[in-house]
């Protein structure tokens, strides 16, 4: 029986934003059901967490409403979609979603701590009712019809990082070990164009993973981290249907952008064509 999760109290996180390096805040509050995932930005507007606010997909996914603005919330919506989270309020003071350790672990981690409350709503899944394919350039996308929410993700990048393959079923349990702890990364060379241009001011070799010509300049926390941080991204993404994915996501060097795109099509139900929203008490 899938029902409808909410936190049973709230989490909270403190810090710098990886991009901006501001100071930022942001409160999980628990919500009823039906309420989905939203956002609230300084006590100002709020909306819900769904791809028709996506302004930026440049570095980070960035929602925003009228002249409010909120970057980097792949990794904490990935946390709660990863973890079964149905419902919550994200209130955020500042322009960003702290970077914590540049993964989805601390999230999950406090997502633990307080544990899920059902509501005895029958969850609403997004199940789609045939394959779609999209493209930007080389990289691909293909959302196919599943039994349950599962990932494939090839990157293939210069050396060293090079192609790497990892597949994952997102239950809570395999997206706590398997896909939570695994971190931002990037080339050397990008990071300082990056800080000159006045981005990434937030990053560190203690949130991201830095690979010099000779490899990763700390130790990695999988073989394959910079691909599993790929589907970490792809499941916030997802996160912005609205409704928990029930589908096959076959992605190859594919980036914010096309996972946005993507979202964004897929998204309205009831178009007959590609996709339903289906709330079901059956598993």
């Amino acid at each position: 029986m899938q029902y409808q999760t909410t936190l049973r109290d709230a989490i909270a996180f403190e810090g710098a934003g990886l991009h901006t390096g501001a100071a930022a805040r942001v409160r999980v509050l628990p919500a009823p059901a039906g309420h989905g995932l939203r956002f609230r930005l300084d006590d100002a507007v709020e909306f819900p967490a769904r791809a028709d606010y996506v302004v930026d997909t440049v570095r980070a996914t960035v929602l925003g409403c009228g002249e409010h603005r909120v970057s980097t919330v792949e990794h904490l919506l990935s946390a709660l979609l990863g973890c079964g989270v149905d419902n919550a309020l994200i209130a955020v003071d500042g322009p960003e979603i702290p970077v914590r350790d540049g993964s989805a672990k601390e999230f999950a981690d406090a997502i633990d701590a307080v544990g899920l409350a059902t509501l005895h709503e029958a969850r609403v899944r997004w199940i789609p009712t045939e394959a779609r394919v999209f493209r930007d350039g080389e990289k691909l996308l293909v959302v196919a019809p599943a039994a349950s929410f599962r990932v494939r993700m090839t990157v293939d990048y210069p050396q060293p990082i090079g192609a790497q393959y990892v597949e994952a079923e997102i239950t809570p349990e395999a997206y706590r070990t398997e896909v939570a702890p695994n971190r931002t990364f990037g080339f050397l060379h990008e990071v300082e164009a990056l800080m000159k241009r006045g981005l990434a001011q937030g990053g560190t070799l203690e949130n991201a993973v830095v690979f010099g010509p000779d490899g990763p300049l700390a130790p990695l926390r999988s073989p394959h981290e910079p691909a599993r941080h790929k589907v970490l991204d792809l499941v916030g993404d997802f996160a912005l249907l609205g409704a928990y994915p029930q589908c096959e996501v076959i992605a190859i060097k594919s980036g914010h952008k096309l996972h946005c795109t993507a979202v964004r099509e897929l998204r309205p139900f009831g178009d007959g064509e590609a996709a339903a929203a289906i709330s079901s008490a059956s598993s």
